[in-house]
This record gives C-alpha cells, sequence and structure tokens, in this order.
C-alpha cells in the first residue's frame, strides 16, 4: 500500500499509561489529547484485541479532506507502547506514514506544540518503542512539558500530575494539541507546522 493511498486510514495514538493513578500525570497528556479527538468524533473507546482501546471515525469536512481515522490508547504501558501500534498497524492496515503520536516533550516549554515527521525519540520510552518496532518515519505531536524542577529525577516529574498552576491552562493546551493532529491529518504537515509550530 502506497502513503498517498487517499483510502488508508490514519493511525492517531495517544501516548500513556492504564489505570486511574496514571490519569492526570504528564506523561498522560497523549491520552487526554486523544480522548478530547475521540469526543470530538462522537465516539467511545472500546477494547481491541492489540493491548489497545480504540475508537474509529471521520474528521474533516465532506468530501476530498475527509479523513477516516482510528484513535488508540495502547494498554500496554508506556515503555511497551511499540506492541499495540505495531499490531494495530496491521490490523487496519495504516501506512507508517499515516501514524501520529501524539505525546510529551521535555525540551519543549510547557504548552508549546510541535509537530514533526520522523527523527530520534529523545528517550522518550513510548517513541522508543513504537521506533523499535516500525522505525522513525511516523508524525509526532510533541506537546510541551518542559524540564523538571531543581534536582527531580525526569521518571518523578513525568509521572507527577501537571501542577495547579499548569491546570489553569491545560484544557486549552489539549484543545489545541487536538486541533493540531486534525489539521495534520486533514492539511497535511507542511501546512500544520506553520500554524502549530509556535
Amino acid at each position: 500500500m502506497t502513503t498517498d493511498d487517499a483510502n488508508a486510514p490514519w493511525l492517531i495514538v495517544g501516548l500513556g499509561n492504564p489505570g486511574p493513578e496514571y490519569t492526570a500525570n504528564r506523561h498522560n497528556v497523549g491520552f487526554m489529547v486523544a480522548d478530547l479527538l475521540a469526543e470530538r468524533i462522537g465516539g467511545r473507546f472500546k477494547a481491541h484485541k492489540a493491548r489497545a482501546q480504540v475508537v474509529e471515525g471521520r474528521i474533516g469536512p465532506p468530501g476530498p479532506l475527509n479523513r477516516r481515522v482510528v484513535l488508540a490508547k495502547p494498554m500496554s504501558y508506556m515503555n511497551l507502547s511499540g506492541g499495540p501500534v505495531t499490531a494495530l498497524r496491521d490490523f487496519y492496515k495504516v501506512p507508517v506514514a499515516n501514524i501520529v503520536a501524539i505525546h510529551d516533550e521535555l525540551d519543549i516549554d510547557y504548552g508549546v506544540l510541535r509537530l514533526k515527521l520522523g527523527g530520534g525519540d529523545n528517550g522518550h520510552n513510548g517513541l522508543k518503542s513504537i521506533t523499535k518496532s516500525l522505525g522513525a518515519d511516523y508524525h509526532r505531536v510533541r506537546f510541551g512539558i518542559g524540564r523538571p524542577p531543581g534536582r527531580m529525577q525526569v521518571a518523578d516529574f513525568v509521572l507527577k500530575d501537571f501542577s495547579s498552576t499548569e491546570r489553569k491552562e491545560l484544557g486549552y493546551f489539549v484543545d489545541r494539541a487536538a486541533d493540531a493532529a486534525e489539521a495534520l491529518v486533514i492539511e497535511g504537515l507542511e501546512r500544520a507546522q506553520s500554524t502549530y509550530n509556535s
């Protein structure tokens, strides 16, 4: 299947950890964006045999820009995300270029977005796992969470909830990240980057 196959679905994967204790963690911002996207298309996540929760639907205006999408939240824990993503790619026959990972990014200030295709994993275990399974040529919506304060370890920082100050704007930033993911799928990377790579 070629990547320009207009009928090929897109797979938008929000990265995070399953379980109520992780719900509000910085590391789970990908899940938050996926939940909002599911709400927008009027779908509810259901368990899939690929060890993921999925919603199928369409985004974009009626006509040639309307896209079939599969939204997914891997239920495997962050560092094993590659298994479910690969299984979903095979099940839905998605070209790797039509896969979008939405994830937290330490090297970007809080709330800033960066969209890109390919590249390294920057120490992010979810990306590391996906890249090991699929190669690096998938899209990313990188959601800035900033660096840990003082001497706090990165692992502790990403597994903590957003601070009360951050939570005041979190809804706005999650909304913007969902917009960016939709724009990437509907308009293509360059146009989406020019709008959202603030």
